[in-house]
């Protein structure tokens, strides 16, 4: 099995590779702006978070609107991965009225998909100024904060998942199983 981590130049990308290699995951990190024929035979793949602000810079993200519309693939998109996938999608994303820094309180609303087994309630590692204001109707939206209302969401018929917080990093409670579920939903 692989699946390979896209670098849209997030500080923790090499862990999303490290948590993908813990599971014994073949897994490279691919610059975003690599040739989506290189993806070709995936099973999977990783949008990283980044610096990028989707409302000025989206030329920072490179070509990943093919890697999700060219191939059929689960895609996880993690912070502005997910703020990508929601824009890509006809949703909207702006700067956040308050942007989330550290430590946060994510409640989820349902647990199905890549977020099957997780309590209702978790903390999450959050860094980001922008935010997903809203999302199409082919996505459902399963989780929140209390300041961000689009903490977590899914495609309602394709394998394409998203998160606002970081679940790379140690400090988010049950981000390892995120990852475990992702990886079931590729091996499919």
């Amino acid at each position: 099995m692989k699946i390979d981590v896209i670098d849209n130049g997030g500080q923790w990308t090499h862990r999303e590779w490290r948590v993908l290699k813990s599971f014994d995951i073949d897994s490279e990190i691919l610059p975003n702006t690599v040739d989506s024929s290189k993806l070709d035979n995936l099973d999977g793949i990783v949008l990283s978070g980044g610096p990028a602000s989707i409302d000025t810079e989206l030329d920072k993200l490179g070509n990943i609107r093919d890697y999700i519309e060219m191939h059929d693939y689960p895609v996880f998109g993690i912070c502005v991965g997910a703020q990508f996938i929601a824009l890509n999608s006809g949703g909207s994303v702006g700067r956040a009225i308050h942007p989330e820094y550290g430590k946060k309180e994510v409640l989820f609303s349902e647990n199905k998909s890549i977020f099957y087994n997780l309590p209702d309630r978790i903390y999450a590692w959050e860094n980001h100024n922008d935010e997903i204001k809203n999302i199409s109707d082919d996505y459902v939206v399963c989780a929140s904060s209390n300041t961000c209302h689009i903490q977590a969401f899914y495609h309602k018929d394709r394998d394409i998942f998203g998160v606002q917080f970081h679940p790379e990093v140690n400090n988010t409670q049950f981000g390892t199983e995120i990852f475990k579920n992702f990886i079931d939903r590729c091996k499919k």
